[in-house]
């Protein structure tokens, strides 16, 4: 766990978020406030799924981040505008938080979707996903596939979803995204590990 007298180390300069539509993404603007008293020199980017936009605002999280928040989508007018290029090259480190059953599948699957998905697909930052699952997944043969799918990418960590009570069964048999300090943690060690073996 992370220290909880201070923030885990984190190397990275620049992070790109990935938010999806996971109830878990109504406490994003929480975790950016964090991020920012943190690491404040950190140059941090939001990028939002049309689900996510269920439970929190892109205007929201650009109030603290203080840029625009692009949704995960195609561009509908044609242009020069590569998004999945800027998001694959940009960023020193990438989060997916939280990370919902079918973001997980299609990213298990090597699907390239949306500019988001292509660009971790093709990425050589580290990435750090924290699932956020409804009752009964973690268990789930295809879950359980998926995720060791992405557990061989070397360029990947994962933060476990912690025991949560259901917002729909009102029972504790559900998940929540694991704490994003401890996803933190993860890919500082993930950063770490690769700094070592290619100094």
């Amino acid at each position: 766990m992370a220290d909880p007298e201070g923030p885990p180390a984190f190397p990275a300069e620049r992070l790109l978020v990935l938010v999806t539509g996971s109830l878990g993404a109504a406490f994003l603007p929480f975790w950016i406030n964090w991020l920012r008293h943190s690491y404040p020199a950190l140059d941090v980017r939001v990028v939002v799924s049309r689900g996510a936009e269920r439970f929190v605002t892109r205007q929201s999280i650009a109030s603290l981040i203080g840029k625009d928040v692009p949704l995960d989508a195609w561009p509908e007018a044609a242009g020069p505008d590569s998004p999945h290029v800027d998001y694959a090259t940009w960023p020193d480190a990438v989060l997916v938080y939280p990370a919902t059953y079918h973001f997980l599948g299609r990213f298990a699957g090597g699907l390239a979707d949306s500019p988001m998905l292509l660009a971790l697909q093709c990425t050589s930052a580290p990435i750090g996903i924290a699932p956020a699952l409804p009752p009964g997944a973690t268990g789930s043969y295809a879950y359980r596939r998926h995720r060791a799918a992405i557990a061989e990418r070397p360029n990947v960590v994962v933060a476990d979803p912690v025991p949560a009570t259901s917002a729909h069964t009102g029972k504790r048999d559900g998940t929540a995204a694991a704490p994003l300090s401890l996803l933190i943690e993860r890919l500082a060690g993930l950063c770490a590990q690769r700094a070592k073996e290619d100094p």
